[in-house]
């Protein structure tokens, strides 16, 4: 019971960090204004996809126990919870209109962070040699593409200046670095009682690190995309929906993964495979969502799809364990 309680606080610190953050990133955003795109690209993103960095840190730097399939399946499992449970909720709460240039360079890098993890982990799998550890180049690898993103985020950054928020509120500067500072912190005790908990509630109940990583932990670090794009739809504001998303599940993959092989190798499940495969499904379905319904497009029903995705993949993660 003790552990279920300190886990459930975790999370609210996680979610209430990642609110603070994302308050006072935006609000200095807002001051070079920013579009929409862009800070959902960025300052959302990165905000939101702070709780899966503080908990990948957090499990792949521990001297002796590390957890290394909650490393994998928490990210893994928050990337397929944003696009197909988020997406999905989000496009049904009103249809999610596309920029061409997100259709053709946002979702297709998104892509392309999946294959290449997909390629980076199946050493033995693929070319027959090696055991699938995720090592120090690979997490380099994961980084260089990652700053390849920011140059190309730095270059449209310049070219949609004038399309700040309107809603969003501009604190004072001392406000501003609290709502931050606070913000990181609740996000490192958060994560740190998430990782602790769930591993021990596994253990308990004889359950996997995999499994728990790819449902609970990941989940419970991806609420802060839902409630961001939840609200972005019902405020009708389409750029910061799928900004959101796109950019958290390329800040997962790219940076975080990055981050957490660059730590510690880390050994991979092939079992994952599937679930890598279940995200690059999820993305190329985004993708050609783009050119059917409405153009650059994701109408009802199609997001009404992504829910149904969602939930087939619940049933056959129970069904996997």
């Amino acid at each position: 019971m003790i552990a279920v309680l300190l886990l459930v606080f975790g999370f609210v610190l996680l979610v209430k960090g990642a609110d603070w953050l994302v308050n006072g990133a935006s609000s200095l955003a807002k001051k070079y204004n920013v579009s929409e795109l862009v800070i959902g690209l960025t300052v959302v993103a990165f905000g939101t996809s702070a709780p899966e960095l503080v908990v990948n840190i957090i499990a792949s730097a521990q001297p002796y126990d590390k957890y290394d399939e909650v490393v994998f399946g928490n990210v893994i499992g928050s990337n397929i919870f944003n696009l197909l449970m988020i997406l999905g909720i989000a496009g049904l709460i009103y249809p999610i209109s596309v920029q061409v240039k997100t259709v053709w360079k946002e979702i297709p890098y998104s892509l392309l962070a999946g294959l290449v993890l997909l390629l980076l982990v199946n050493d033995a799998y693929l070319w027959k040699q090696g055991n699938n550890l995720f090592r120090l180049f690979d997490g380099i690898i994961l980084i260089f593409f990652f700053i390849i993103f920011l140059i190309y985020i730095l270059r449209n950054l310049k070219a949609e200046e004038g399309q700040g928020f309107d809603d969003t509120k501009v604190y004072g500067t001392l406000r501003t670095i609290v709502y931050i500072i606070i913000g990181f912190a609740g996000l490192i005790i958060g994560g740190r009682l998430v990782v602790k908990n769930a591993v021990e509630i596994a253990n308990r109940l004889a359950v996997s690190e995999k499994l728990i990583g790819l449902t609970i932990v990941s989940i419970g670090t991806s609420l802060p995309e839902l409630a961001t794009s939840v609200v972005a739809a019902i405020k009708k504001k389409s750029d910061l929906a799928i900004g959101n998303i796109i950019g958290s599940n390329i800040f997962n993959i790219f940076l975080i993964l990055g981050v957490s092989g660059i730590i510690s190798p880390l050994k991979y499940n092939i079992a994952f495979n599937t679930d890598i495969l279940v995200y690059i499904f999820g993305t190329s379905f985004l993708f050609i969502a783009m050119f059917t319904g409405g153009k650059k497009k994701l109408d009802r029903w199609e997001a009404g799809l992504l829910l149904l995705f969602f939930i087939g993949y619940m049933a056959f993660l129970v069904w996997r364990k």
